[in-house]
């Protein structure tokens, strides 16, 4: 049962690193047409939910002044985020950065039970590991970082995670 659920979880971790390899890829080869689409999708959901909610308060008994707020609240955020994608890119590599550090930081606990249990791999899923990390922190803390870098970065998570669960994959029938 814990094998099934292991196998389940990597080739799921597989999947999401596969997406994170082709966000990847276009963020580097269209940077800004990516952060454009991004925002605008963003904003316009903020927006057309605002509206509605705009529309509900307006067609009900108007005593629910927190609608009116919520509603008024989204098509301002939604207007802002679609003409400031600076600031949707800011907070899009933040969010990057943190689960990439996450990740790195997951896989890490991964490799000292793979060193308990006398693996030959656990040094280098240490480094990729390590390697991992310092990708997220590169990622959150240099602000000026070019959009190709942090797809460039995105996209080698993306591989070395793929790496890693193929790894643990193995090792998980090795030990059945």
């Amino acid at each position: 049962m814990l094998e099934k659920f292991l196998k389940k979880s990597s080739w799921t971790d597989i999947i999401i690193s596969i997406i994170f390899i082709m966000f990847g890829a276009f963020l580097f080869i269209k940077p800004e047409a990516v952060v454009s689409i991004i925002s605008f999708i963003l904003g316009g959901i903020a927006l057309i939910i605002g509206i509605f909610r705009l529309v509900d308060y307006y067609s009900g008994s108007r005593d629910n002044n927190y609608l009116l707020g919520i509603a008024i609240l989204l098509i301002i955020s939604g207007i802002v985020i679609v003409f400031c994608s600076d600031v949707i890119l800011s907070v899009f590599r933040i969010l990057i950065a943190i689960w990439i550090i996450y990740s790195g930081i997951m896989n890490l606990q991964t490799t000292v039970v793979w060193k308990e249990l006398h693996s030959r791999l656990w040094l280098l899923s240490v480094i990729l590991s390590f390697l991992t990390i310092i990708a997220g922190i590169y990622i959150l803390i240099n602000t000026g970082a070019i959009l190709q870098t942090i797809g460039l970065i995105i996209s080698v998570y993306g591989i070395v995670n793929i790496i890693e669960n193929v790894i643990f994959m193995k090792k998980i029938e090795s030990f059945k």
